[in-house]
């Protein structure tokens, strides 16, 4: 049996390089940021590089980045800081049907405290119309929160385009690109945002650290308080070794992003070529083109992906069912559903997220591995039962 993990989309593992960043700051140089000694100055200088590095991997300035403690703290400080921030001009906000919840519940927490909330819906692939997001725009519309690439299907957004038409609103832009930065290139000037999130984890950095970028000139209520560190903009001692190997992490994605997509993307298409080809019903979710080059999405018919992802994993391999954060929910997938399918299918759902480690003979191990375990479980399933029965009778 072979050991194959393919669940990058919840956490890719730390680089040697990585790790090497970070280990004299556990240490060595442990001081604090704030302190004015040379301890503290060892601190500063790394936090301070690392904040170059990852403004870098973005197309942004130093000082135009806050770190936090994950995606979900820089999402939650965006939407509900940038919200409390513009207030004066009006309570509306707009987000898209398929956010991840720290977007989502962000803002269905500011529709308690006063705020209306609007959302786009989008296509087939998960994609969000600029027509759509022009049409939801009203004169008291102050924020607008549309993700850059969506995790659990792959589906990457038109933001340029998406941004034209909130700028000609006046209201403020945020995305949430934790899906995506450190694996498609990214710049936030030619996106046209106002603030991005990003994650260490997700390109090989270090879990509970992350970032967000904030264009300068925009403002923002702190989301925590009780110290001045990162400009006042987000209080609490830093993480200097995470945010050291964030800044490495972002160093190297850059450094290798291109010949990391090309990899990711073969083992992709060559798993969504191979898998509805071994096994019936087998549906392919998200954009066929815009889509991130590690990811592979389906919906199997039938059957429930926690089903098939504990038999994959008792067969050594790692995958997800549904987005990362809401694995354990015995509940179909809020952005499948917002696709339009059906509940049935998408309890279906299983997501295939390729790394570094992974290889061509991961990709047949799956397509070896995968039709029996269907075949398994469609047997013990009273809906393909009923399938199969209403074939035999000349149903569809």
């Amino acid at each position: 049996m072979g050991e194959v993990y393919l669940d990058h989309v919840a956490t890719t593992p730390v680089l040697p390089e990585v790790l090497e960043a970070m280990l004299p700051y556990f240490k060595d140089a442990y001081g604090n940021v704030q302190s004015l000694h040379s301890w503290g100055d060892k601190a500063r200088e790394a936090v301070e590089e690392a904040r170059g590095k990852v403004a870098d991997l973005i197309g942004g300035v130093a000082e135009e980045i806050i770190f936090t403690a994950s995606g979900t703290e820089s999402n939650n400080f965006a939407v509900k800081g940038l919200a409390m921030a513009h207030q004066a001009r009006g309570k509306h906000i707009v987000v898209s049907a398929i956010e991840h919840f720290s977007v989502l519940h962000s803002a269905k927490t500011l529709e308690k405290w006063g705020f209306e909330l609007s959302e786009v819906p989008v296509d087939k692939y998960g994609l969000v119309d600029p027509k759509d997001v022009a049409r939801s725009l009203r004169k008291d519309t102050i924020l607008v929160s549309i993700m850059h690439a969506n995790s659990e299907v792959g589906t990457i957004e038109p933001i340029k385009e998406i941004a034209r038409v909130v700028k000609q609103s006046g209201a403020i832009f945020h995305t949430d690109a934790v899906a995506s930065a450190g694996s498609i290139p990214i710049n936030v000037k030619g996106l046209g945002v106002d603030a991005l999130s990003l994650a260490a984890n997700q390109f090989y950095g270090p879990k509970g650290v992350g970032a967000l970028w904030l264009k300068k000139g925009v403002r923002i209520i702190p989301f925590l308080d009780g110290g001045v560190q990162e400009e006042g903009r987000r209080a609490g001692t830093e993480n200097v070794p995470a945010i050291a190997g964030l800044g490495k992490a972002a160093e190297l994605a850059k450094a290798e992003m291109g010949a990391r997509a090309k990899r990711f993307s073969a083992l992709r298409d060559k798993l969504i070529a191979g898998l509805p080809s071994r096994i019936e019903h087998v549906l392919v979710t998200g954009h066929p083109t815009k889509r991130l080059p590690g990811n592979a999405s389906f919906c199997v018919e039938f059957i429930e992906g926690e089903a098939m992802l504990m038999l994959l994993n008792s067969q050594g391999i790692a995958v997800s069912s549904g987005s990362a954060c809401t694995s354990r929910a015995l509940k179909a997938s809020h952005v499948l559903i917002a696709m339009g399918i059906p509940h049935e299918i998408a309890q279906g759902s299983l997501l295939f997220s390729f790394g570094l480690d992974n290889t061509g003979e991961d990709v047949d191990y799956v397509l070896e591995t995968m039709p029996p375990i269907v075949d398994r479980l469609r047997q013990m399933s009273p809906l393909y039962a009923k399938f199969l029965k209403d074939k035999s009778r000349g149903g569809k």
